[in-house]
């Protein structure tokens, strides 16, 4: 047995080795395929889906074949922890995860994210103003390198460094292969209240309070997100595990998940929802993003099928439609304003969120706009942490500090004489000017010194040297900003 199998292997949840022998036997395939790639050919994954927006052009370089990296190894039910592949959907894992009432401490939203592409792109939820992000409740990972090396890395190994800067490295220093993940316990149904506000401000503060407490008028807290609809109606969504129900809602037939939030708000008992379709509520129409291919339209919902209602279906409508350019030329030959897509997700301190909100509605104009509070639940680097000194490196965010994410997507007009992607280039200098950060799932256009200066370039080189000496995955600026 090598040392990087007896890595593996220890610390395995009985019952396991089963997976975890047909894990090893896939490291070793891929290692093998590694080293038979030419020497100087960039490294490339062949993968079935993705979330990223940032669409390039096919490449016909040499990829790998990761697809036996996309199950779920092993699942501990009494000390809650789960082995999974890096290329696992969370889609699988909840449905693994589920049986045994247990579920990831964060699910991100849509089906198809993977857990590898939610540590190393970041994700988030309405768990996340107490969970923080998914990358914080991973205990290992083990990981592909640049070198071509396998390598376990831990918060207190000789790979720390790794493991604390692989979150927001979208896989410019190696791809995971497997992660060991904490789970928490969940009860059969979610209820929901939502919460209306005619004012941000009045919002934020709100949230701020909520999420501080983690309960509102004597119940308990367990999800936190929201809706502004327009600068004068936004609403907060607190929801909490319960064991009963008197009824449960569908949104994955006729109704729309997001056009009940205002229906339910109020006194009354709110919204129930079984937790599995509340971990999937936002995925069945992609927030509210189905409503461009008409799929929300009474007389067309009816016969659009409901295995057809996922996130991961419209993308690729998304991806048809920049491949043929069909949407432009038809809004070009309509005699219509040409229009740029705008589609991002930003933090910003909760402070700072009715300042956001303000500029959002006055200079972009889309709505609706999503909401989701942040915390991060890892107080500091364990041997580090002075007061200054961030968790995840590569994405600093202040400790204890309640952040609030902002999620927007979609089209919006251009006027004349704006400059290119003008929309995105605003929302990224008012982000830096609140002091904030933006996801880099999706577009982005900042100078190489401006990106560098945000997602703090000094620690990064240090971890492309040391995992990456050959340069032979991209770098971070290449791939998020030059779209590589």
């Amino acid at each position: 047995m090598t040392p990087h199998q007896q890595g593996t292997s220890k610390g395995a949840p009985a019952g396991a080795r089963a997976g975890f022998a047909e894990h090893i036997a896939a490291v070793q395939r891929l290692r093998r395929d590694f080293r038979a790639l030419p020497e100087d050919a960039p490294v490339r994954l062949a993968k079935p889906t993705s979330n990223l927006f940032r669409f390039r052009e096919p490449s016909s370089a040499p990829s790998l074949d990761v697809s036996a990296f996309s199950g779920v190894i092993s699942i501990d039910p009494v000390e809650r922890l789960a082995d999974v592949g890096g290329m696992t959907t969370y889609e699988d894992l909840v449905a693994a995860t589920l049986p045994h009432g247990l579920m990831p401490t964060v699910v991100p939203q849509l089906r198809t994210i993977t857990l590898g592409g939610a540590v190393t792109g970041l994700g988030i939820e309405s768990s996340s103003f107490r969970s923080g992000l998914p990358h914080e409740a991973v205990q290992e990972m083990e990981i592909l390198t640049g070198s071509g090396d396998v390598v376990t890395a831990t918060r207190d190994n000789e790979h720390s460094d790794l493991f604390y800067g692989f979150p927001n490295s979208y896989g410019t220093l190696g791809y995971s292969l497997r992660l060991r993940i904490e789970l928490e316990p969940v009860s059969a149904y979610v209820n929901l209240r939502h919460l209306r506000f005619s004012d941000s401000a009045e919002c934020m503060d709100a949230l701020a309070r909520i999420c501080a407490d983690a309960e509102h008028d004597g119940q308990p807290v367990d999800f936190v997100d929201g809706v502004a609809f327009g600068p004068d109606e936004l609403y907060l969504t607190l929801a909490r595990f319960t064991d009963q129900a008197p009824w449960v809602s569908d949104y994955t037939g006729n109704d729309v998940y997001y056009k009940s939030i205002p229906r339910y708000s109020g006194n009354g008992p709110g919204d129930y929802l079984t937790t599995h379709d509340y971990l999937w509520r936002w995925d069945t129409d992609w927030f509210w993003c189905s409503r461009a291919f008409g799929t929300q339209h009474p007389l067309v919902r009816p016969l659009w099928p409901r295995a057809l209602k996922r996130s991961d279906v419209y993308r690729k409508l998304v991806a048809w439609d920049r491949r043929t350019d069909f949407f432009r030329l038809l809004t070009h030959y309509r005699g219509k304003r040409p229009q740029e897509p705008l589609i991002q997700d930003i933090e910003v301190g909760v402070e700072r969120g009715a300042e956001f909100l303000e500029f959002f509605h006055s200079e972009i104009g889309m709505t609706p706009v999503w909401m989701c509070p942040l915390r991060l639940s890892e107080p500091r680097r364990p041997g580090h942490g002075g007061d200054g000194e961030h968790v995840w490196p590569l994405y600093p965010l202040d400790n204890d500090r309640l952040y609030v994410n902002f999620g927007f997507w979609g089209l919006v007009d251009m006027l004349p004489g704006q400059r290119r992607a003008h929309h995105n280039r605003r929302v990224e200098e008012e982000v830096a000017r609140l002091g904030g950060h933006k996801s880099l799932y999706s577009d982005a256009f900042y100078t190489e010194e401006e990106f560098w200066s945000l997602y703090n370039g000094t620690a990064y080189s240090g971890l492309k040297r040391a995992y990456d000496p050959g340069g032979r995955l991209l770098d971070l600026y290449a791939k998020c900003v030059g779209n590589r």
